[in-house]
C-alpha cells in the first residue's frame, strides 16, 4: 500500500475520537482502532449537515522524523468553520495534539518516497439524535489518516479548468469561507461538467454579479503579472487557503507585491491578451501548486502562458515543498514535529 497508495484509498490502523456535549464540553479523548462510527439514523449530521473538516499532511524527513506544516493555522480555520456551522470550537492546542497522537501510534504508515505524505483528515460531526432544526447538543470530533502518493508522478503538469456559468459554489453570507462538506457537494455536478469538457477542475464566479473570480472546486487561484505583482481573489465566500497564504508569504519574502482583492473575469482575459498576466496557477493542500494552462467555458478560451522551469509558479512550489520536507530552512517556523 505504501508503494502505491494513491490518495484516500487506504487508511491507517487507528483514529482519534473526542466527544462533546453541551453539558460536559470536550471529553473522552482517545485513540481507538480504525472502524465504523455508529450513529443513530436521526443523527443531526444526516439531516442538517452540521459537519466540518480539515486537510493536513505529515511529511517524513530524510532523518526519519515526521513533521506537519502550519497545523495551528488549520486549527484556527477549523474553529472558524465550527463557529459558522454552530458547532463547538476545539482548542488549537487540542487540535495539534490530536494530530500528534494518531501519527505517534501509526507512524509506520508515513511513506518515505519522494513527494509522498500521510494525509490527515480531522472532522467534526453533529451526532445528537434529534430532528428539530437547531444546533446539536452532542458532537464528535475524529481524525483519520491515509497515506498519499505523489500528486504528480511525471512532473508538474499544467491543467485546463472549466468556467461554470450555471452554478455557484457559495453565496454572499453563506458558508463559502467554512470548510464544510456542503460546499464540496455543491461543486460535484459542475465538476462533472468540467470532466465532460476535458478539464480537471471547475472555476466559480461570485453569485451576486457573476463577474468576479472566486475559486476552484477545491483550490485557490493566483495571478502573476509581468511586473512581479501577485494577485489573488478575495471575498467573504472564498475559503482561506493555508497553502495559498504560505505561497504568498514566500513571494513577499522575495520582494514581490501581493494584492488580495476582487479580480474580474475580464481582468483575467484582458491581462493575458495584453501580456500583463504572465502566469496563472492554482494551489491547495493536495497538489500544492499547479499551473493553469487554459480556462475554458461556453464560447470562452483564455490560454495562459506556459509556466516553464524558471517560472515563479514552479519556483515557489519548489521552495514550499522543500520547507515541508525539511530540504531547506524553515524561516517562519511553520513546521511542527509530530512523532516526538
Amino acid at each position: 500500500m505504501l508503494a502505491d497508495p494513491g490518495f484516500g484509498k487506504y487508511f491507517t490502523d487507528h483514529m482519534v475520537s473526542i466527544e462533546w456535549t453541551s453539558d460536559e464540553g470536550w471529553h473522552d479523548a482517545s485513540v481507538v482502532p480504525y472502524g465504523p462510527i455508529v450513529l443513530d439514523p436521526a443523527a443531526s449530521v444526516f439531516h442538517y449537515a452540521q459537519e466540518i473538516f480539515e486537510g493536513v499532511k505529515a511529511y517524513r524527513h530524510a532523518d526519519g522524523s515526521i513533521w506537519t506544516f502550519r497545523p495551528d493555522a488549520n486549527g484556527r480555520r477549523l474553529q472558524r468553520s465550527a463557529a459558522r456551522l454552530a458547532l463547538p470550537e476545539l482548542a488549537v492546542d487540542d487540535f495539534v495534539e490530536s494530530l500528534k497522537q494518531i501519527v505517534r501510534v501509526d507512524q509506520h504508515w508515513v511513506p518515505s518516497a519522494p513527494e509522498t505524505s500521510l494525509y490527515l483528515r480531522p472532522f467534526m460531526i453533529a451526532t445528537e439524535s434529534f430532528l428539530g432544526v437547531r444546533a446539536a447538543h452532542r458532537v464528535g470530533y475524529f481524525v483519520i489518516a491515509s497515506p498519499a502518493g505523489a500528486y504528480f508522478t511525471g512532473g508538474v503538469e499544467p491543467v485546463s479548468i472549466w468556467l461554470s456559468t450555471t452554478y455557484s459554489r457559495a453565496g454572499k453570507g453563506g458558508t463559502g469561507a467554512a470548510k464544510t462538506g456542503g460546499n464540496y457537494a455543491a461543486s460535484l455536478l459542475p465538476q462533472e461538467e468540467a470532466y465532460q469538457h476535458g478539464c480537471s477542475q471547475v472555476l466559480f464566479l461570485d453569485s451576486v454579479d457573476t463577474t468576479y473570480i472566486e475559486e476552484l472546486g477545491g483550490m485557490n487561484v493566483v495571478f502573476v503579472k509581468k511586473d512581479g505583482t501577485i494577485v489573488t481573489p478575495e471575498s467573504d465566500s472564498i475559503l482561506e487557503g493555508i497553502t495559498r497564504d504560505s505561497i504568498l508569504q514566500l513571494a513577499e519574502d522575495r520582494g514581490h507585491t501581493v494584492e488580495r482583492r476582487r479580480v474580474s473575469l475580464d481582468e483575467w482575459r484582458d491581462g493575458v491578451a495584453s501580456g500583463d498576466i504572465v502566469e496563472v496557477f492554482a494551489c491547495g493542500t493536495a497538489a500544492v501548486v499547479v499551473p493553469i494552462a487554459e480556462l475554458k467555458g461556453d464560447g470562452l478560451s483564455i490560454v495562459s502562458p506556459v509556466a516553464g522551469p524558471d517560472s515563479l509558479t514552479l519556483s515557489l512550489r519548489a521552495e514550499l515543498t522543500d520547507i515541508q520536507y525539511g530540504r531547506r530552512p524553515d524561516p517562519h517556523n511553520w513546521l511542527t514535529r509530530l512523532d516526538a
